[in-house]
């Protein structure tokens, strides 16, 4: 073949061959002399022939390597095989691995977006690792490949298999969320790879960069400069988990108690006292157990600042009987009666000589009052000595539309329910300090726990502070992923001023809300 001849005349036209033919007849021709004897010599020791024989051996070996066969659906133009380097610093490689059920083979499982796989571009999701720095890994378990990239620096040299997968381009993810539970990877039995975990507490808000796989996603706290991403528990994933653990809750009924003071709203709260005497539950749109059944997870959130033309956003206050919550409340409002005001409750009592419609109480029929009732009218209410008292939307929407901040105090369970793109509400958590700080602050201090104005102020006890701060922990656990902010009222001026300083921040800067907040 013209192939052949090509190589022969090469061949032949070399001059170290044609250098060897003049050698031997040089040799054959003329008589031994001493430099040909010694060559002769050197030619036939042991040691010469023995490289001479191994360069012949190797010479004739085909050294191209043996690959596995080609996939029968892969591109004709595609390497079956790629040899990749990356050179690494300390930071991970920022990717997970997996054996294939079917194949046995280790396969890619996931790339975190932003890390250095990711922005190499070189290795993608499905790839089959054959060797990592010249070490086949077919017999290997991932964990001891993990250790192997573990203990390498600098260049990495990788021999995969291309996935013969179309991979979707990688977009920067644009959805933020806001974690309602704390998070630590380390201690997460199931996730695929710890070191890739990403850790968060609750309240963090985190930018989700990937949520292909429907039990991991990817994220970063949102903010980090760095661009790796890491694993997170999917939100179903995470609900299962939370389900599944989760204990049967035992609901309270709640009792109403009044606090009294003059023409100020009175806030019905929880009352030990009230427990045995009255047998009166509290009510909301819901029920307390429909509550305790949503689990917390994330809750998809997006930037707001209020405009200068937007109502108010709500203002909720939330916390134990005695900690003080009537009293900063106060404070908040004589401060600027212009710019604060409080819900005028209901109630089905008759009025009374000295008091007005509209101003202590807005008073209603019996028949009304539960008409409203049925058509979720109140956002709470309660039954004390055959009477109804009650809070109202329309009473919070009467607050607004006078261009005020409206103070509203409720039970936390009622919460939930004002988180709507109408109220906005932003939730402050008043919480009591310690036990041996409740009883230097409050020694001289009295709690009014008695409905209406009958009631007569007794100094705080024991039972009172254990009760406070048990009534605050149960709070905190239950519906802690709804405060927007707590408070420690250890000291009654530094927590005004505490609650002041929120307040105007509320009005002026930007916050993390509920992305339906935004959309009516």
């Amino acid at each position: 073949s013209q192939e052949d001849l090509t190589f022969l005349w090469d061949m032949f036209g070399e001059k170290s061959l044609h250098s060897l033919v003049k050698l031997a007849v040089e040799l054959q021709s003329k008589p031994l002399s001493s430099e040909i004897r010694e060559l002769l010599k050197l030619l036939a020791k042991p040691n010469l022939k023995a490289l001479l024989s191994v360069h012949d051996t190797v010479a004739q070996k085909n050294y191209d390597p043996v690959l596995p066969p080609m996939p029968d659906d892969i591109d004709e133009e595609e390497d079956s095989v790629k040899i990749i380097r990356l050179v690494k610093n300390r930071e991970p490689l920022g990717a997970t691995i997996k054996r294939d059920e079917h194949t046995g083979a280790i396969v890619v499982a996931r790339i975190m977006r932003g890390g250095a796989a990711d922005r190499s571009g070189l290795i993608h999701v499905g790839d089959e690792l054959r060797e990592v720095n010249g070490i086949p890994v077919d017999d290997k378990k991932p964990e001891e490949i993990i250790h192997i990239l573990a203990q390498s620096q600098g260049a990495i040299t990788f021999k995969i298999i291309p996935s013969v997968k179309e991979e979707m381009p990688m977009k920067e993810g644009k959805m933020f969320i806001r974690a309602l539970f704390d998070y630590d990877p380390n201690e997460d039995k199931a996730i695929p790879c710890k070191e890739a975990g990403l850790a968060f507490r609750k309240g963090d808000v985190l930018q989700i960069m990937s949520q292909d796989d429907a039990t991991w996603w990817q994220a970063k706290h949102e903010g980090d400069a760095n661009p790796r991403a890491g694993l997170i528990p999917s939100k179903h994933f995470q609900e299962r988990r939370f389900a599944l653990r989760r204990p049967e809750v035992q609901v309270q009924p709640l009792k109403i108690s009044n606090r009294k003071s003059s023409g100020f709203r009175r806030s019905f709260r929880l009352s030990r006292k009230d427990k045995k005497t009255n047998k009166s539950m509290y009510e909301c749109k819901k029920s307390d157990q429909y509550d305790t059944a949503d689990i917390p997870t994330y809750e998809e959130v997006a930037k707001y600042r209020r405009q200068p033309n937007d109502k108010y956003r709500l203002v909720v206050l939330v916390g134990p009987v005695g900690v003080g919550l009537n009293e900063l409340k106060r404070k908040l409002l004589i401060s600027d009666t212009q710019h604060y005001g409080v819900t005028v409750p209901h109630t089905t009592r008759p009025r009374r000589s000295q008091e007005s419609d509209g101003v202590e109480y807005i008073f209603i029929s019996k028949h009304l009052f539960e008409t409203d009732v049925q058509n979720n009218k109140f956002i709470e209410y309660g039954e004390y000595k055959n009477n109804y008292y009650g809070t109202s939307l329309d009473s919070v929407r009467s607050v607004l539309a006078k261009n005020k901040v409206c103070l509203l105090d409720v039970q936390p369970h009622t919460v939930k329910h004002l988180r709507t793109y109408e109220f906005k509400p932003f939730v402050i958590f008043i919480k009591p300090p310690s036990l041996d700080r409740l009883r230097e602050t409050r020694r001289n201090a009295k709690i009014i726990s008695s409905k209406d104005d009958k009631g007569t102020a007794k100094p705080f006890t024991e039972e009172d502070f254990h009760e406070m701060i048990k009534s605050a922990h149960v709070m905190e656990s239950q519906y802690g992923h709804l405060f927007d902010k707590v408070i420690v009222n250890d000291d009654l001026a530094t927590a005004y001023s505490e609650l002041k300083t929120t307040f105007d921040r509320l009005e002026t800067e930007t916050f993390w809300v509920p992305v339906s907040w935004l959309h009516s």
